[in-house]
């Protein structure tokens, strides 16, 4: 990657609008502490995720970092990755998904979240269980001059 680049290019093409399946995907989990939903340790849990990821030779398909906010003071983070990851926490997901891709600055999260309630009901289809993928950090966004966020709905 370039200089001041630290994360990978977002194409929206696969991910937008669409409905897949995963089984048994590979992730591992890290804790981030939020006050009233706002990330204060996002950088140092992610950096200690990645950092465990490259010691273990592997790596993080799509670059992709799924948050789950789970209170006002939880948000669960978890990165994809190629393979299981000692000293992590290694999960996996599974089940069926949709997908819809936004752009903008992250004020506009609620009303993203609210199309994307509407574009899920007009596919007749309920969420289980939501998944916000901030695609860059915001250097990087700055420097793509893209700020991609993907919400990602496990369905029934």
């Amino acid at each position: 990657m370039g200089k001041g680049i630290c994360c990978p290019k977002f194409d929206p093409i696969p991910w937008n609008e669409k409905d897949f399946e995963w089984k048994d995907k590979k992730f591992i989990k890290g804790k981030v502490f939020t006050l009233f939903y706002m990330p204060m340790n996002f950088k140092a849990v992610i950096k200690g995720m990645m950092k465990k990821i490259e010691d273990a030779g592997a790596n993080t398909p799509d670059g992709m970092g799924l948050s789950d906010h789970t209170s006002k003071w939880n948000m669960d983070l978890y990165v994809a990755v190629d393979r299981e990851i000692p000293g992590a926490e290694n999960t996996t997901l599974s089940g069926k998904f949709v997908s819809k891709v936004y752009e903008g600055p992250y004020k506009n999260t609620g009303k993203w979240c609210e199309d994307f309630q509407d574009f899920v009901k007009n596919k007749n289809l309920n969420i289980k269980k939501w998944y916000l993928w901030y695609t860059t950090c915001p250097k990087c966004a700055k420097k793509y001059g893209n700020n991609y966020v993907t919400i990602i709905g496990k369905i029934d």
